[in-house]
Parts: C-alpha cells; sequence; structure tokens
C-alpha cells in the first residue's frame, strides 16, 4: 500500500498548503477606494493644501524639514507627486496594506478623505 494512500495521510499535505495560500492571499493590499466626483474639482491652493498642513506636513512628519520616509507634503510639487502613488490615498483611506495616516492621530473626516479622492482622481491640479 502506498502511504500516500493511507487514510488521513494526504490531509497533511493538503491542510498546510491550503493555509499557506491563505496566509499569501491575505498579505495583499486593498484596493483604493474611488469616490463620485460629480462637480467637485478641488485644487491644491484652494482646498488641498490646508488639509495636508494641519495633518500630515506638520514638523516631525512629512514637512519640508522632516520629510518622514522620504515624503514632502508641504508644496504642491512634491504633494503631487506622491500623490500619483497609491501609498497616498491607501495610507488616508486606511486600506489594509498601507501605513494608516495620519499616524499617532484620528483618522480625517469621510469628508476629507473624500476630497483629498477627488483631488487625484482629477488629476491633481495646482
Amino acid at each position: 500500500m502506498n502511504t500516500l494512500d493511507a487514510p488521513g495521510r494526504g490531509l497533511k499535505f493538503i491542510l498546510p498548503a491550503c493555509f499557506f495560500i491563505i496566509a499569501v492571499a491575505s498579505c495583499g493590499k486593498d484596493p483604493i477606494s474611488t469616490v463620485d466626483c460629480a462637480g467637485v474639482t478641488p485644487t491644491y491652493n484652494l482646498d488641498i493644501k490646508f488639509i495636508l498642513n494641519a495633518s500630515c506636513a506638520t514638523s516631525g512628519c512629512h514637512d519640508a524639514a522632516s520629510q518622514q520616509n522620504n515624503i514632502n507634503l508641504s508644496a504642491y510639487g512634491p504633494a503631487s507627486s506622491e500623490s500619483h502613488n497609491d501609498r497616498f490615498l491607501g495610507s488616508i483611506q486606511h486600506k489594509r496594506g498601507y501605513k494608516q495616516m495620519p499616524q499617532d492621530a484620528a483618522k480625517l473626516s469621510q469628508e476629507k478623505i473624500d476630497l483629498l479622492t477627488c483631488w487625484v482622481q482629477n488629476g491633481s491640479p495646482e
């Protein structure tokens, strides 16, 4: 009799393989959420700058001097550039697989998250 044919013997190989596949699949990142931006076109100067300066570009975080993780959100150029990286919205939206921001503070209001998301979806206009 083949040892693989013994009752329960195949489960010793199948169960660990299933757990491995589930573990690998669960380590991914959540997709970035989109919002309906009909009639909403936020710009950096009128809408976004104030959110980033108050919540992100603060001393010790993502201001020009600190640039944690080489991220500077204190001016339009670097903020616009960073907004094209999935980690920008992934972190703000608190998606799985991204570091939740703002760090050590409450999640931004849904209104601010939607405004930032619309800004990115509209190409991050100045």
